[in-house]
């Protein structure tokens, strides 16, 4: 394996790569992937050196853990890190398929559920879609407003409540060794910081080379607190990688402006809009790692390429005058191994 940088998780012994595999692709996000074309990116992602891969009750509903442990089963289990994420019970599908945006998933309804019982239900349960005896990092899933709107106030209520002790329950037991939440809004992130204990928690779409609403607030926090932070969808669901989609959905003019201003000043650089997104995120001293999810195998090979693409430090000086990059973000090494700070600085 040519390998990749790893990183600690929080303050706990495990050690991430800071490139890990995304799989709500595999489990038929947008398009369809086969099961042997999921199979083949788990093993890509393997046999580059990613140890980290995420996976979710939600993702094909149930599809995608079918295909990560039956992979994942015939590698040396102290070598990778595997998380998976609670929330979610699946029912016998009974009509119509609950989400149009997945692409063939298993006969499954989602149920939200976001009690103790259910946690801990959904825990089970997907120990047995991966056909795994441990997993090691458990998120709970999209615990949001946006997500629950107006059922969010009870849903909040009865996961602080009632929910998060299963979640202490499996850490103190030495069943998972590291908890936290699965989410897009680093709000919801923010306010949990007041009442958990936390080792880390995986932010979609809120630190990215096109959004950096999280670097204000939540990540200095979890950088004094010692919690580590997983971003995923850093090409916020598509459009950073040259599709069209944002936020799960199709982007607007305006972000597709952006969008284009970013692209512009990386192409007067000569550098792949993809290098930058994806080098951006792991800048931040709170950030272990990324997720991409990738379709296929190339889609793979060329995040693992682009990760150690060389970036010129104008770049980000230029991002920075146009606008277009927060002047507190944290910027990644220059190709001589130099680091740069605020505002292009050495």
């Amino acid at each position: 394996m040519t390998g990749f940088e790893t990183r600690p998780l929080g303050r706990t012994s495990l050690r991430v790569t800071v490139l890990g595999l995304g799989t709500g692709t595999l489990g038929g996000h947008r398009i369809p992937v086969t099961r042997q074309e999921g199979e083949a990116v788990v093993r890509a992602a393997w046999s580059s050196g990613v140890c980290y891969f995420d996976c979710a009750p939600f993702y094909g509903f149930g599809r995608a853990s079918r295909i990560l442990g039956d992979t994942l089963r015939e590698l040396p289990r102290h070598e990778w890190v595997l998380a998976t994420k609670v929330g979610r019970l699946l029912r016998p599908q009974t009509g119509v398929a609950a989400s149009a945006t997945l692409r063939h998933p298993m006969p499954f309804d989602p149920v939200y559920d976001y009690s103790y019982s259910g946690i801990m239900r959904s825990f089970e349960d997907d120990l047995q879609r991966l056909g795994l005896a441990r997993i090691d990092i458990l998120y709970v899933h999209d615990v949001g407003a946006r997500e629950h709107r107006d059922a969010y106030p009870e849903i909040r209520r009865t996961f602080r409540k009632n929910g998060y002790r299963a979640l202490e329950e499996l850490r103190s037991s030495g069943t998972v060794s590291a908890i936290g939440i699965g989410v897009n809004e680093w709000e919801v992130l923010d306010e949990a910081l007041d009442w958990g204990a936390w080792d880390v928690f995986l932010l979609a779409g809120r630190y990215t080379l096109l959004e950096q609403t999280a670097i204000e607030k939540l990540l200095p926090k979890c950088l004094r607190m010692g919690i580590s932070v997983v971003i995923g969808a850093p090409f916020n669901t598509g459009i950073l990688a040259g599709r069209d989609s944002w936020n799960y959905r199709p982007a607007p003019r305006e972000i597709v402006d952006r969008v284009d201003e970013i692209r512009a000043v990386c192409d007067d650089h000569g550098v792949p809009l993809i290098a930058a997104a994806l080098q951006f995120p792991l800048a931040h001293p709170a950030v272990a790692a990324i997720l991409p999810g990738p379709r296929n195998v190339e889609e793979f090979e060329t995040n693992a390429r682009l990760l150690h693409y060389p970036l010129p430090t104008a770049l980000w000086a230029d991002l920075r005058t146009a606008g277009l990059l927060h002047l507190d973000a944290p910027i990644p090494a220059d190709p001589a191994g130099r680091a740069v700070t605020r505002g292009g600085s050495r």
